[in-house]
């Protein structure tokens, strides 16, 4: 089984780097872009890509930021766009299904991202591109198929065909470790730390998706299921929703609220422990 293009490969990027169509986004940390970045990639700040506010940061920004953003990225012009960060692609993930909420589909993210980029040879440079920050540019459309919200979720608690993936650690799934006002989990989820999908051996990619298919089965997920990701602040479960996308799994929502809006709402069911 091989991923689909929702990634691409070190040696693939390295082949379109001169293609003025192509936009290379870096979303690693400025100290380090100022250090080495892939040549020719735009250093983006990842508060652009949400709303950052009490109690549910990780929600979607507002419509002036959205527009800002789809201005700094140029989507009127550019054909495609190409992120990765320094950090396992939990960054350039959220900017990838952030494009594909703002119906822009021609996004990639960076297999293993700078670590792969660097630790295999590739070009790297220190010239910054500045991003225009002032930029706007009207938004018609949206993708609502790739967002939950917490009345989507609330609806679809007990769903037989609506998976509920939680990529944080087990101990705040548990309860154990709590970064909210309740700890604990959504019922009825089950827990796939994002770390546990990475493959230490190859650069910080994605694993062999043999293995997460196995991973995912394991746990009662599969590929006719609508899943949806969520974690603290949809960070991490950008990156799940990546995993999912990228082995050909058709429906997968992000809940942007994540479990910084669903456990500080006591209005809303949640578990504990170890068992969904």
């Amino acid at each position: 089984m091989t991923y689909t293009s929702y990634l691409i490969d070190p040696e693939e990027l390295e082949e379109v780097l001169a293609d003025p169509a192509v936009l290379v986004i870096d979303l690693g940390k400025a100290q380090t872009y100022a250090q080495l970045h892939i040549p020719g990639a735009m250093h983006m700040e990842y508060s652009l890509l949400s709303a950052g506010t009490q109690p549910a940061p990780g929600l979607l920004p507002p419509e002036e930021r959205l527009s800002n953003l789809a201005g700094i990225l140029k989507l009127d012009t550019v054909s495609r766009i190409i992120a990765y960060d320094d950090e396992g692609s939990g960054s350039a993930a959220r900017l990838a299904w952030t494009l594909h909420y703002l119906g822009f589909d021609s996004v990639q993210v960076l297999n293993g991202g700078l670590h792969a980029w660097r630790n295999e040879g590739h070009p790297i440079d220190n010239k910054p591109v500045f991003p225009n920050t002032s930029a706007s540019l009207p938004l018609a459309s949206r993708n609502p198929a790739v967002l939950a919200d917490r009345a989507y979720v609330l609806e679809h608690l007990g769903s037989q065909s609506v998976a509920l993936l939680d990529a944080r650690t087990p101990e705040e799934y548990s309860g154990m470790k709590t970064r909210a006002a309740r700890g604990g989990h959504i019922p009825g989820a089950v827990n796939l730390n994002w770390l546990d999908t990475m493959d230490r051996n190859h650069n910080l990619r994605l694993k062999p998706a043999e293995l997460l298919i196995e991973a995912l089965s394991a746990l009662g997920i599969s590929p006719e299921q609508e899943v949806i990701t969520y974690c603290q602040s949809h960070h991490r479960s950008a990156h799940a929703w990546l995993m999912l996308k990228s082995l050909g799994f058709s429906s997968v929502r992000g809940y942007a609220g994540s479990w910084s809006e669903w456990g500080n709402d006591p209005s809303v069911p949640i578990a504990t422990g170890t068992s969904a």
